[in-house]
């Protein structure tokens, strides 16, 4: 069991790494036509992966790219949350009106599941109201339009909360550049959800309070 989570995280943390620099083109990474929408087809050994035939379903693949890119796009956030959080850094104050749960006392049993059995009944209610209301209302993919620009994981601005398209002002308009820049974050999503579910499950071992900053935290 430890040898496959050590196997899983050493792979989430290879993804991350910079790709090696070839001399073929970067368009080994561009729109790829057995893709329904030319994106997601990895430039490495898997190539293109689909076992479940899932790509075959033209019709509703729009929506199944826009939960996938969003759900990177969270993992990546929760993976970037829990390098800051065992360096110490949570917020200030306590998670319950009594104050008997501070901030920084979620962690004390270690991060992971244990910092998620530490969350009052109430807090983890709260967590699951919000992704609600982010999944019908505020994003919700069974609406997926793809915004003004067509793109994967863009929505066209009706909420209240989110702008049309990608956010920034300054839109990609070589179609090249903005295939390349796609497939970067669809990987790098793909990468932050097999590291976050690694650091989740490294969590679980006995002993273990740490994941990436142990000569630092231990010192």
């Amino acid at each position: 069991m430890k040898l496959i989570i050590a196997a899983t995280l050493v792979a989430s943390t290879v993804a991350f790494a910079p790709a090696a620099e070839h001399s073929r083109s970067s368009t080994a990474i561009q729109a790829d036509a057995r893709s329904p929408d030319g994106l997601g087809v990895d430039p490495g050994p898997l190539d293109f992966f689909d076992p479940l035939g899932l790509a075959e379903d033209t019709d509703s693949f729009a929506r199944r790219r826009a939960v996938e890119i969003k759900h990177g796009r969270i993992a990546m956030a929760a993976f970037v949350g829990m390098l800051v959080q065992e360096l110490g850094v949570t917020f200030p104050g306590n998670m319950d009106v009594a104050g008997t749960t501070p901030f920084s006392g979620i962690l004390d049993n270690g991060m992971g599941f244990p910092a998620l059995a530490s969350v009052p009944g109430l807090g983890l209610a709260q967590i699951a109201l919000f992704a609600g209301i982010a999944e019908t209302i505020a994003m919700p993919a069974g609406q997926y339009t793809g915004g003004p620009q067509d793109l994967p994981g863009g929505y066209d601005g009706d909420g209240v909360f989110i702008p049309g398209g990608y956010p920034g002002s300054t839109q990609i308009e070589d179609p090249e550049a903005r295939d390349r820049a796609l497939n970067v974050e669809i990987q790098n999503g793909r990468a932050a959800m097999l590291g976050v579910t690694g650091a989740m499950m490294h969590s679980c071992l006995d002993s273990c309070d740490h994941h990436f900053f142990y000569p630092i935290t231990h010192n």
